[in-house]
């Protein structure tokens, strides 16, 4: 059975599912397109245009309120909703053939993606949680599929944990409509410079009022001016205390909530926006509460796609179930030449690469399809050597984003436990581990943690020759690896972006496929031929 799904909302994406199979998902923010957007008519064309018939059936994911009708039936279902009854199903006509256009909502995606990709069978009952912008609810996923909402924890968990973040930053204008959805990921970095745990009596005032109303509203910003966080500035240290602080006050009311109510040791899927708040996740899995807990590298909207396709497949076949690969983007496109002169252009081999990347270089790496999900998982990335504080420093600057943002490792799957203390895979990038070395300063944050990638033959077999060869030279099989893009963009995926982006931004250079291209005019690369690189 060929599925196609999309999802109109931001972090929108194409799907298409053959068989069981995730064969491909086409996001709307990749190829350097603004983060966070709706599908475009190129989005689907591409998507349409790797299909080889007319699939079976056709899927749109829920709420999209721009498309709200003032009369007549909704075009597909609404946010809210876990009943199978509420489930649509319309025959249309696609390219001269009549087939279903199936709909569910955008709370069973979240659940759906999460459990059809996890690792645990269908038949064995788990628990799941939603916590995102808006949802911040408990579930039990019972042997027949059956869901059940177990509680409302909280409402609208991701907009309150990001809202902070803009009552400090002078620079958000304090009457607009919502939260910007780039606040979240640097409030969860700046909550990690957080040395105090004890709130004082006007934070706890603060975190009642922001956590007690029934909906986020940014209009009520007006009536925190009087709060020493308002405008204060993110580089303040006492808002970096109060933003662990907050952190961690709402990580526990799920926690406390939990440890109370959830009782039988299933294990866990974890979807939603907050499913890549990696502290929260490393402290899901420290809890006891769970057998195991399972996260997937779209649990934001990027996946939202995916599980209205996975839906489906439970609707029409009574299989919950896909099979699928990280690495189930676009290909990179060779789509112009680059600027004439600008590069020495070579083949190189994992070891001239190593040898490059020891000698200072900071290098684009491109391979293969590019990754689902917002985390760069080695096939559109920025590898750097790891060790020096400088280096973090410059892919700040490179990347044009605050010095506060930490940088990720990627690690050989077989040393994660030595420098890392992990002691099992984690190819995604979703959990945070603690640091058993100084020497890898350039990855490690503020507080001794690590946001670890970790990589062996059969989840990237090229970053895998590379991570081996860097270690053959320097003792380490580890490197820096931060997301290929432009700021405010999804990852690069042609070859003109990458040329300009390497000259604007200053990279070294960069490596397609094997291709090294090196920025003639970097005054790195003119040393590393001068010391003897090729």
């Amino acid at each position: 059975m060929d599925i196609v799904s999309y999802n109109p909302g931001h972090d929108g994406a194409v799907v298409h599912l053959r068989d069981g199979y995730l064969v491909s998902s086409v996001e709307a923010e990749k190829d350097s397109n603004y983060r966070y957007t709706p599908v475009s008519s190129r989005d689907l064309l591409d998507a349409f245009g790797r299909l080889e018939q007319v699939p079976d059936v056709m899927c749109t994911g829920g709420w999209w309120p721009r498309e709200a009708r003032p009369t007549g039936p909704p075009p597909h279902v609404g946010y809210r909703g876990i009943v199978k009854d509420e489930i649509t199903v319309e025959h249309r006509r696609l390219l001269g053939k009549s087939i279903p256009f199936f709909s569910s909502s955008h709370e069973r995606s979240h659940l759906l993606c999460g459990f059809g990709m996890s690792p645990f069978p269908q038949g064995s009952p788990c628990y799941a949680l939603v916590w995102e912008g808006a949802i911040g609810a408990f579930y039990e996923i019972d042997s027949d599929m059956n869901i059940t909402l177990i509680a409302d924890v909280m409402n609208e968990p991701g907009n309150r944990y990001a809202s902070i973040y803009g009552l400090a930053d002078p620079t958000f204008p304090k009457n607009a409509p919502f939260s910007r959805f780039s606040d979240a990921g640097k409030l969860m970095a700046l909550a990690s410079f957080s040395i105090r745990g004890t709130p004082t009596a006007e934070e706890e005032d603060l975190m009642a009022f922001l956590l007690s109303s029934e909906h986020v509203r940014l209009d009520l910003y007006d009536r925190l001016e009087s709060s020493a966080y308002y405008n204060v500035g993110t580089d303040d240290t006492e808002f970096r205390n109060f933003a662990g602080i907050f952190s961690d006050r709402i990580f526990d009311t799920f926690y406390r909530f939990a440890k109370t109510n959830l009782r039988k040791n299933l294990p866990l899927v974890i979807a939603g926006g907050c499913g890549l708040n990696c502290d929260w996740n490393s402290k899901w899995r420290e809890a006891g509460i769970f057998s195991e807990v399972f996260v997937p590298p779209v649990a934001n909207d990027s996946g939202s796609a995916i599980g209205t396709a996975i839906d489906a497949q439970l609707h029409f076949t009574g299989d919950a179930k896909i099979k699928w690969d990280v690495y189930s983007g676009l290909p990179f496109r060779m789509d112009s030449p680059v600027a004439a002169g600008r590069y020495d252009v070579r083949d190189a081999s994992y070891e001239d690469v190593a040898h490059m990347l020891s000698s200072g270089l900071i290098l684009g790496w491109v391979n293969g399809r590019y990754e689902i999900g917002p985390r760069a998982l080695g096939n559109r990335s920025i590898l750097a050597a790891p060790f020096d504080d400088s280096t973090r420093v410059r892919l700040n600057e490179i990347k044009q984003r605050e010095q506060f943002r930490p940088i990720a490792p990627v690690c050989l799957e077989d040393d994660a436990a030595r420098w890392f203390g992990c002691d099992r895979e984690s190819p995604f990038m979703l959990y945070t581990y603690r640091a058993n070395t100084d020497a890898l300063a350039a990855v490690t944050h503020v507080n001794g943690t690590a946001r670890l990638q970790t990589v062996s033959p059969s989840t990237n077999v090229q970053l895998y020759e590379l991570l081996l060869a860097f270690k053959a030279r320097t003792g380490y099989g580890v490197l820096c690896n931060t997301s290929l893009n432009f700021n405010g963009k999804g990852f690069i995926n042609n070859l003109s972006d990458l040329d300009t982006y390497t000259a604007d931004h200053e990279l070294d250079g960069f490596v397609v496929e094997g291709r090294a291209y090196l920025r003639r005019s970097s005054e790195r690369y003119t040393a590393y031929r001068k010391d003897g690189g090729r």
